[in-house]
């Protein structure tokens, strides 16, 4: 593989990204048509909605857990449920799965994943958007468990090994959400095969899902700390998703 330069890696992305989205839009003609400026902007529509979504629920969470009303409420019944239909093959499976999710395992999904893609797709976007989103959900981790300093469930309800770190958010739900997200856009963005594409998603989605489960299920997080991380993490998959949407419009406009 030749070894692509920065620029050359934007224009063909750009390329891709105007095509990819006119063409599945049904829209022919230069990109400063008005219906292709307003199919170009709906990726930026989408990912502000997202966003906002995103921090207001973060928001809600934060605030039930501070009063133990609202969606804190659920925390010990949906605890106790999940202890209760514990079995120990499950705890087995749910203890591997969930190390997917960890620091080690996601590290090396993401960077499998995205440079893979890069040597596929000749460009090294995949990387520089990873290391962007990744850089930022491990400072909003960090000081989501600082302000906060919950305690997690009790030790006597949790499937070894036990985790020392404070509760809110989860930190597995947050990467797994974020990761699964912009793995996804990058496939938006490249891969022209509609049935791809959603395979793709729901694949990544369920991905995501079973992960915070995985960690309620353990006795490692209460639900709402499962909530703030899927919140938390898909708001700053947005943000990155709604950055670099603009970037490659603002490159795209003579």
């Amino acid at each position: 593989m030749s070894t692509p330069t920065p620029e050359d890696a934007a224009d063909r992305e750009t390329a891709s990204a105007q095509g990819s989205g006119l063409a599945a839009h049904g829209v022919s003609g230069h990109p400063s048509t008005p219906t292709a400026r307003l199919v170009g902007a709906l990726p930026a529509i989408v990912g502000f909605i997202a966003l906002a979504i995103g921090v207001t629920v973060t928001q809600e969470t934060y605030e039930s857990v501070q009063s133990g009303r609202g969606a804190a409420a659920f925390d010990e019944p949906v605890q106790a449920w999940m202890v209760a239909h514990r079995t120990p093959w499950l705890d087995t499976v749910a203890t591997w799965f969930t190390h997917l999710g960890g620091k080690f395992g996601m590290t090396i999904l993401a960077t499998v994943t995205v440079v893979a893609l890069a040597r596929r797709w000749r460009t090294w976007s995949p990387v520089l958007i990873m290391l962007w989103a990744t850089a930022g959900s491990l400072t909003l981790t960090t000081l989501g468990k600082t302000l906060t300093a919950r305690a997690r469930p009790p030790a006597a309800q949790a499937v070894p090994p036990l985790e020392t770190s404070a509760s809110f958010p989860s930190g597995h739900t947050l990467n797994a959400v974020l990761v699964t997200s912009i793995i996804g856009y990058l496939v938006l963005l490249h891969v022209r095969s509609r049935r791809v594409q959603v395979l793709t998603w729901c694949g990544l989605a369920l991905f995501a899902t079973l992960i915070g489960l995985s960690r309620i299920y353990l006795g490692h997080h209460w639900l709402t700390d499962v909530i703030a991380g899927a919140a938390v993490g898909g708001a700053w998959a947005a943000a990155v998703i709604l950055g670099h949407h603009l970037y490659l419009r603002l490159r795209a406009d003579p």
